[in-house]
């Protein structure tokens, strides 16, 4: 995948983008997990004000091809909250959690996606909000834009933008994180106490390698418009199956389709009642999104070796991936979560807590991990009985 990654036009690592960006203004905090500023907008100096801006990424690509086979609109649903949930759930990290603004911006191309996926999306995004509200976590959705420019995007691009108002003695800037301190992991798949189906885990990273290595020749064949036609035809759909294929997880049947785009998981409900009960407890949060297990290391101190030898075992969707990739672990775990997507860093003594909170809410958790003093900032990772170290 290493190779295959890079010739597909994506990076794990965003390497481009964080030297173009790099002379920016770090904020106020610059180990936080969002950039937090001043409070621009009311000028209180015990305030803060973050912006934060992300999407769905090419998942609306696997829904195109999902809603194209099957007919099933519903599935863009799922879309609208991969877009909200990669921006709440990085707020979170900052401790941010209530009267959130979110704006959507969606650019399509009219001649392929009718008003009924527009309408799914909008619909959406305000059934999630409904279903926020009912644990204290209030997004506000004042609108957004929608733009037809078939010009620029081949099918459709869903994206959005969050902003917080937040006091600052209550914000998590990952300062405090210090060896000895435990890793408390939070489970992306399974069915959480809030979701209406199996989750597979799989969120809102890595779906270009996760398309084109596990979907079959055919889809390139039948569908040029999900794909840059500019790349070479080895790397484009080059793998197993159908989106319908059904694999068994438990007792349920599930197709490659529906498992590829279970929406993203938000952990809000968790952290809530973490932060609220537990402020003191927590010391980091870490969501890992791009860049998979290896996230946490740019929010770190330095002189810490960050340990993860246990991590839960990857669920389904991870190892289909790998097998028809015939990628090692060492480029799984830092392109995908593995299953395990949110981090906490604690005390020792605080993680039993912290783990019952998340447990009682259907969302499985333990200490995955401990950060140790060292001569230089390092991440060591095992899986398969073998150390991965980045």
């Amino acid at each position: 995948m290493g190779g295959l990654y890079s010739q597909r036009g994506v990076s794990a690592q965003k390497e481009e983008v964080h030297s173009a960006t790099r002379n920016l203004d770090k904020g106020l905090y610059p180990k936080a997990f969002c950039k937090i500023f001043p409070d621009i907008l009311c000028g209180d100096e015990n305030w803060v004000n973050v912006m934060h801006a992300d999407g769905a990424g090419t998942k609306s690509i696997l829904a195109y091809l999902y809603w194209k086979e099957t007919g099933d609109v519903s599935i863009w649903k799922g879309i609208a909250q991969d877009a909200i949930v990669m921006n709440l759930d990085d707020l979170l990290c900052a401790g941010i959690y209530d009267n959130l603004l979110f704006s959507s911006t969606i650019d399509r191309n009219k001649k392929l996606i009718p008003g009924e996926v527009l309408e799914a999306i909008i619909t959406g995004s305000q059934e999630f909000f409904d279903s926020m509200k009912k644990f204290g976590v209030n997004i506000h959705y004042p609108g957004g834009e929608t733009a037809d420019v078939g010009d620029v995007v081949r099918t459709i691009a869903v994206n959005g933008t969050m902003v917080a108002r937040w006091p600052k003695e209550k914000l998590v800037t990952n300062e405090k994180v210090k060896a000895g301190d435990v890793i408390v992991g939070l489970a992306g798949f399974g069915k959480a106490n809030y979701e209406n189906e199996y989750n597979s885990g799989i969120a809102s990273n890595g779906l270009t390698s996760a398309r084109h290595d596990l979907l079959h020749k055919t889809y390139g064949a039948r569908f040029h418009e999900s794909y840059d036609t500019s790349l070479d035809e080895h790397v484009v759909y080059i793998g197993p199956h159908l989106i319908t294929d059904e694999i068994k997880i438990g007792n349920e049947q599930l197709s490659i389709g529906k498992l590829l785009l279970s929406p993203t998981r938000t952990f809000a409900p968790v952290i809530k009642e973490i932060l609220e009960d537990h402020f003191d407890a927590v010391r980091g949060l870490i969501h890992c999104s791009g860049g998979g297990q290896t996230k946490c290391m740019k929010y770190m101190p330095d002189n810490v070796r960050v340990v993860k030898d246990n991590l839960f075992e990857p669920p389904i969707i991870f190892q289909l991936i790998q097998r028809a990739s015939k990628s090692d672990d060492k480029e799984m775990y830092q392109v995908f979560n593995m299953g395990t997507r949110m981090e906490i860093y604690t005390g020792e003594k605080n993680a039993d807590a912290l783990i019952s909170i998340s447990k009682k809410m259907g969302v499985d958790a333990q200490v995955i991990g401990r950060v140790e003093a060292y001569e230089k900032k390092e991440l060591v990772i095992n899986a398969n009985q073998r150390q991965i170290i980045y």
